[in-house]
């Protein structure tokens, strides 16, 4: 994966990437926030404590997890 990051790092530790939410995110900072890193997989955060832990995913992690909401499996979490 390129630079190893491990879960619980200091979000504000992982350099170079570029933090996103999505644009359905409400103004009151009930998000999380998503990055690419550099060799594949993803970092998320909590957007109210961007300098709090972040959890890493690799590629297969990220990819399961995304392919799971696009069909619905956790829509019983709304």
């Amino acid at each position: 994966m390129g630079e190893r990051y491990s879960n619980g790092v200091s979000a504000d530790m992982i350099e170079g990437v570029v933090w996103r939410k999505s644009r359905a995110s409400s103004a009151l900072g009930n998000c999380v926030e998503v990055a690419a890193l550099p060799g594949g997989g993803a970092a998320v955060r909590n957007s109210r404590d961007p300098q709090g832990p972040a959890l890493i995913y690799t590629p297969g992690e990220i990819a399961a997890f995304v392919q799971g909401v696009k069909l619905g499996e956790f829509d019983d979490l709304l």
